[in-house]
């Protein structure tokens, strides 16, 4: 059966990836409540303007024959930290009821989520360190209690459309206006800006830049995302599904269960996802974690050429083949996306691409589909995409499966053991990396955010047991070759084909390539929630 979803009460960027969407600039704000009753005021007028995930028109503006709501040049969300609802007036019997890491917030989960060290608070924005400094308390006048966030359209220069300086200004005549009662925290990035700006990085084509998939490393992202119940229409759904959704026992793929993402709906355990009183004030809504990931760019591309010098003498393959083999199986996917069960050597990824020449690859349902249509049941060692490769190990797929290793397939369960842990990206890169400097500093990297039902079951899980761990994947105490987090004996095993007589090729004393820069857990609520909110009419009872 579909699951049809009040798409009008639900926020738009629990339902779309904005990047993906003709949205390739963001801006990000931060706000702190000094007087509930001017924040629920704010929160009334930031929720009539917010953009819900109802379907855009097409064309004539119509859907499916129907009126449709027409495509905003720029979208507006909002959402709180838990201390934000607490300074909102909230009620106690409801706030004590949410989930214990959303109490906490992410800088009271530092060790948990590996934020130590060079990702440790002392070396986030201001923003965000002062906001931890706060250590739980509503009242300590820099704690981050609102997140606005704006995404804009962008004209053939690459640059956001008018309307985006207007909502800028908007926001903070907003802040302005409430006399105090509001604050527009400062503090994003060196420039100590009131704003974290983000934007997709721009290529020229045909005279006009247009925004690419890529991020600072060089990496096509965000192919991966999941698919849920009620996310698209049927047709659509039935062609993004595959691959994107759950590894059913038949082999097959299907949509994952709405309540893994959107509470008051059942989840994969046919469950609904606990919620906190009165039951319409979750319902709708989710739970989203923002993170400022810092990118080592120089480190990065320095450390491959280095390791690609070795592997290249060692496997008998000129330098280009090397380092593109190398970084392809740190990720699991060439740069281009493709991936290696797809194309698992470097002859194999040119001969791919040979076959998709002069092909659209935007609309190209087919080509599409070829870079997430792919298990690892066939791969049981590693010896096509390593173990513990970055996208084998945030999207395990069949990996964990118990009967793979009997060869019957009758037994097989899919992608049980990987279905609790999916979560939607949401996202953008953010700055821009000098060659030229050939430095790991400046401002560059990718704001993370992953929207899910459960931050512990989910996101917490993924990061703390698949990231910066490796026991899962029979690698020790391995983190991720990419986004975990090294020390000075960190490696990463390149497996041989057994087949080839040649040993494993180890990436030995691996850099730190990514840190955190900061960031807060939130809660995302539902039209309803948000109006329940400004007119102070949560009631528990």
């Amino acid at each position: 059966m579909t699951t049809a979803l009040n798409l009008a009460d639900i926020q738009g960027n629990i339902v779309r990836a904005y990047g993906g969407y003709g949205y390739p600039i963001a801006r990000y704000f931060c706000l702190h409540v000094h007087n509930g009753i001017a924040g629920r005021a704010f929160v009334e007028a930031v929720r009539r303007e917010v953009t819900t995930a109802e379907r855009w028109a097409r064309g004539a503006r119509t859907y499916n024959g129907a009126d449709a709501t027409p495509r905003p040049e720029v979208t507006v969300n909002i959402a709180f930290t838990f201390r934000g609802l607490l300074s909102l007036g909230l009620p106690t019997r409801t706030l004590r009821l949410m989930p214990d890491e959303f109490i906490d917030g992410m800088a009271r989960r530092a060790e948990i989520l590996g934020d130590v060290e060079t990702s440790g608070i002392s070396r986030w924005d201001s923003v965000w360190r002062e906001s931890a400094a706060a250590n739980g308390s509503a009242e300590a006048p820099q704690a981050v209690h609102i997140w606005v966030s704006l995404n804009a359209q962008a004209d053939d220069h690459g640059e956001p459309l008018p309307a985006l300086e207007e909502k800028t200004q908007w926001i903070r005549g907003l802040c302005q206006a409430s006399m105090g009662g509001v604050e527009l925290l400062t503090g994003h990035g060196p420039q100590q800006a009131d704003f974290q700006a983000a934007k997709a990085l721009m290529v020229k084509h045909n005279g006009h830049l247009v925004p690419t998939g890529k991020e600072h490393f060089g990496f096509s992202d965000g192919i991966g995302n999941p698919v849920f119940e009620g996310q698209y229409e049927p047709p659509i759904e039935a062609e993004r599904v595959i691959g994107r959704g759950k590894l059913m026992p038949d082999q097959s793929w299907a949509p994952l269960a709405t309540g893994e993402f959107i509470l008051g709906h059942a989840d994969e355990s046919q469950e609904l996802p606990p919620t906190a009183p009165p039951a319409d004030f979750m319902r709708n809504g989710t739970f989203m974690v923002y993170r400022k990931l810092h990118q080592n760019v120089a480190s990065f591309q320095s450390y491959i050429e280095r390791m690609a010098e070795r592997y290249g003498k060692t496997m008998g393959v000129d330098r280009e083949e090397a380092a593109e083999t190398v970084r392809a199986k740190m990720a699991g996917r060439w740069s281009d996306g493709v991936p290696l069960m797809a194309a698992p050597s470097y002859p194999e990824w040119r001969a791919f691409n040979e076959r998709w020449a002069g092909v659209d690859r935007q609309t190209a349902l087919e080509y599409a589909q070829a870079l997430i249509d792919f298990k690892y049941g066939a791969d049981p060692d590693g010896v096509i995409c390593p173990i513990t490769a970055h996208i084998r190990r945030v999207n395990t797929r069949d990996m964990l499966d118990p009967a793979l290793a009997t060869g019957e397939t009758s037994k097989r369960n899919g992608s049980a053991l990987n279905k609790r842990r999916r979560i939607l990206r949401r996202g953008l890169p953010y700055g821009r990396f000098e060659p030229q400097a050939n430095t790991d500093d400046g401002e560059h990297g990718i704001i993370f955010m992953a929207v899910c039902a459960s931050i512990f079951r989910q996101f917490e899980f993924v990061q703390q047991q698949w990231i910066q761990y490796g026991l899962d994947f029979n690698a020790g105490n391995d983190t991720c070759p990419i986004v975990g987090n090294h020390d000075t004996e960190a490696k990463f095993v390149i497996a041989a084909d057994p087949a080839s007589g040649k040993p494993p090729f180890i990436c030995d004393q691996l850099p730190q390539f990514v840190t955190t820069r900061g960031g807060d857990y939130f809660f995302i609520p539902s039209i309803t929630a948000l109006r329940m909110i400004a007119m102070g009419i949560v009631d528990p009872t």
